[in-house]
């Protein structure tokens, strides 16, 4: 006679496995993209490099004239355009980028950006075009929103984002072998079909991963609701205005110091290579430059003032480094290549895992059917996992 206690245990896995049937086969068309768009952004900044990069490029014997670039990049965009942040490539034969931002066309309306493309031997403007109407600028706005923020399209991502966590931790429940079977666990051939062995072994090898990637996401997804619960645990500097410089407030337009200046300044500290210069406010009159070192996994980030030339180290607080690593965690960045390649093959894995799954339900009920009409003997395998009730 069979247990309570295996009845219940035997109802449980049912439930978790129609949950994650349908959430998977219900959702396919939605997590496959969102999966595929953030596979293909982890490899952004390398093969957007690659592209700028003139075949044959050298280094310049000298630093690019910063002060002379962002002369050349206004004159592309047009008066009513400010430079906004300047990121300068660690591979000198990488042309650096300049982000300028607009007057927005309407209150509330979110400003038009530009990026200028410059040589790093001259200063000159190789090409300027909105970064969001690029393909990679596509693929970025897909991701966060789906390209329908008019239909709380970042929210749709969020719910997403909540699926592939619970398809995460179901699969792992699914696949988890009962006693004395931890043999046959890590085997290739627990089923008789190629598609079955290959949504068990890649779903187990990727479901830490991509529960991670999971959760990260939510958070990212929901930055204010996530901003508010994690300043309750760990103490975060208020965020700025959107599109504001270092300290908040609209961007100085007119600042006493030159970009050479503060790149010269920032290069004498020793901290490391200068990876980003973002323009002061009107009202703090900072700037804020960021530094990749080779002794640390962070960047290093100071302020300079505009005025007196006074550097101020950049120590982010507690819940500021927690926050920073979610979003490096889910991008892959800042985490060496082994985790970057981790999270490209968690993008891509459901699709391969929603494929088999599909596959894997089609193919149970065909047996269930051939049962029902006598074609199949009832004491014939189903396969290696029960049919969803």
């Amino acid at each position: 006679m069979t247990s309570v206690p295996t009845r219940r245990r035997g109802s449980l896995k049912r439930f978790l496995r129609n949950a994650h049937l349908w959430l998977g086969v219900g959702l396919f068309i939605l997590l496959v993209p969102i999966g595929l768009s953030g596979a293909t952004l982890v490899y952004h900044d390398d093969i957007e490099e690659f592209m700028r990069t003139p075949r044959g490029a050298v280094a310049p014997s000298q630093p690019t004239d910063l002060t002379a670039a962002i002369v050349n990049a206004k004159a592309a965009a047009g008066a009513d355009f400010q430079p906004v942040n300047i990121r300068i490539p660690d591979d000198a034969r990488v042309p650096l980028s300049i982000m300028l931002r607009g007057q927005a066309r309407k209150q509330g309306e979110r400003p038009p950006f530009l990026t200028a493309v410059i040589d790093r031997h001259d200063g000159r403007v190789l090409k300027i075009a909105d970064f969001r109407a690029s393909f990679f600028g596509f693929m970025h706005v897909f991701h966060e929103n789906l390209t329908l923020p008019q239909f709380n399209g970042r929210d749709i991502v969020g719910w997403g984002g909540v699926a592939m966590l619970i398809l995460s931790l179901t699969g792992l429940y699914l696949w988890w072998p009962r006693r004395g079977q931890w043999s046959r666990a890590f085997v290739w051939r627990r089923a008789p079909a190629t598609s079955s062995n290959l949504h068990y072994m890649a779903g187990f090898w990727i479901c830490f991963p991509l529960a991670l990637i999971s959760f990260t996401g939510i958070y990212l997804a929901w930055p204010q609701q996530g901003r508010s619960v994690l300043s309750s645990m760990a103490e975060m500097t208020p965020q700025p205005a959107r599109g504001a410089g270092p300290g908040g407030g609209p961007l100085n337009p007119n600042p006493v110091r030159s970009p050479s200046e503060i790149f010269s300044i920032a290069t004498a500290l020793g901290r490391g290579q200068v990876d980003m210069i973002a323009f002061p406010n009107a009202q703090a009159g900072l700037w804020r430059v960021r530094m990749n070192a080779e002794d640390r996994a962070e960047p290093v980030t100071v302020t300079i003032n505009d005025r007196s030339g006074a550097v101020t180290n950049v120590e982010p607080l507690s819940g500021d480094r927690v926050a920073f690593w979610i979003r490096w965690l889910h991008e892959g960045s800042h985490s060496g290549e082994i985790w970057r390649f981790v999270v490209f093959a968690a993008g891509i894995t459901p699709t391969l895992l929603g494929v088999t799954g599909i596959l894997i339900w089609l193919r149970q009920r065909r047996q269930r059917a051939m049962i029902k009409a006598g074609s199949a003997s009832k004491s014939a395998p189903l396969g290696s996992t029960a049919p969803a009730e």
